[in-house]
Formats: structure tokens, sequence, C-alpha cells
């Protein structure tokens, strides 16, 4: 926690590769949680509710799910670590389901008003896109300053994230860290996702 409160984050070079190293990018990713992309397309598929949204049911899987790919940068340790902190309260997941099965999410860690988005996976069409929009609009009720993507991605890219320099990303870090937020403000419905299209597009 205090390596995130000092903007640095962990990674492994492989699934395989013990060793944990120290990341601080010269360009780090955020994700403006007031300039959200939300298109007209994505726009209706949250709006068919296909799927169940659920926090903390499934944390594990969820960085199971996000692990499982050709190539990872989160080992064993990485995983029992993340684990440890979702335990302690300090970290999250936002999971989508099909019944009984996972189909997509997100987890990340939450410190003051920073949510810091470790990775998410999709098993259905969209599904990690609709996880992103049901996790900014519960950061964005939940008070929360800055969503930390760490890095930009296409993907990311097309839902509204940029790049910002080092010294701009640890400023926005500093004012984040000050100023609280809740990970579970109350409810957040479906009516308060599809807002995002008109408040922050």
């Amino acid at each position: 926690m205090r390596a995130y409160a000092s903007g640095i984050f962990p990674m492994a070079d492989s699934r395989t590769d013990p060793d944990i190293f120290w990341v601080d990018p010269a360009q780090r990713g955020v994700l403006p949680l007031d300039g959200f992309h939300m298109s007209r397309s994505l726009y209706r598929t949250i709006r068919k509710a296909e799927f169940e949204v659920r926090v903390d049911t499934d944390f594990a899987g969820t960085v199971a799910g996000c692990a499982a790919r050709d190539e990872t940068w989160i080992n064993g340790e990485i995983a029992a670590l993340y684990q440890a902190l979702h335990l302690a309260g300090h970290a999250h997941s936002l999971e989508l389901w099909d019944g009984t099965e996972l189909v997509g999410g997100v987890y990340g860690v939450t410190l003051g008003a920073a949510f810091f988005g470790e990775s998410m996976f999709s098993r259905r069409r969209d599904a990690s896109k609709i996880a992103l929009a049901w996790l900014v609009a519960r950061l964005r009720k939940g008070g929360f300053a800055l969503f930390d993507t760490q890095f930009l991605t296409p993907h990311l890219a097309s839902l509204g994230g940029i790049e910002v320099p080092r010294a701009r990303y640890h400023a926005m870090l500093e004012a984040a860290l000050m100023q609280p937020a809740d990970f579970f403000p109350g409810p957040v419905g479906l009516q308060d996702v599809l807002q995002l299209r008109t408040q922050t597009s």
C-alpha cells in the first residue's frame, strides 16, 4: 500500500517467473471519471442487462480470469498478495455473471479517492467494456477522483483513457490520497451506468 501511495505498482515478467519488480511509467494511463466514452452500441448492450453485476463475490476467480491468457504479468505470488489485500479490504472485484458462470470483470486497489485498476478479462463480447462502465459509475458515485489504469491500451483509449506524464500523475495521486471515497456508496443501478453516456461522453 505504501508503494501504491508512492505511485508505483508490481509486475512479474511472466506467469512462471517468481520475481516481482516495481513500475513507475514515464507516461501513465488514467481513465478520467468525467470522460468515459460510451458508444451507442455499448449503450444498447448495457441497456439489455444480459449479465448480473456483482462486487467482491469471487475476487480470486476474477484474478484468475485476468491471468488466463498466453502472456500475463500475474504470477502466483502476485495473485496471493492481491488476495491478501482483498481480505484486508483494500482490493475489490467487479464481476459479470451469466447464471453461475463468471464471464468478465475487473479488479483493483483502493486508497483514499484513488482506484488503481490492475487487470480485466472478458469471456463474452464486450464484457470488459460493460464491467468498466459499471465500475466508473460506482467510482463516480463513491466520490473517487482518480482511476489509474497503469498503461494506456487501444481498448482503454476507445473508452476515454488518456496518458499523462509521470509528474502530472503524481500530482493527481497526491490530491486523490487526501480525499475520502467509498467503494460501497450504496446501490449502483443500471440508470447510473446509462447516464454516463450523457454525463461524460
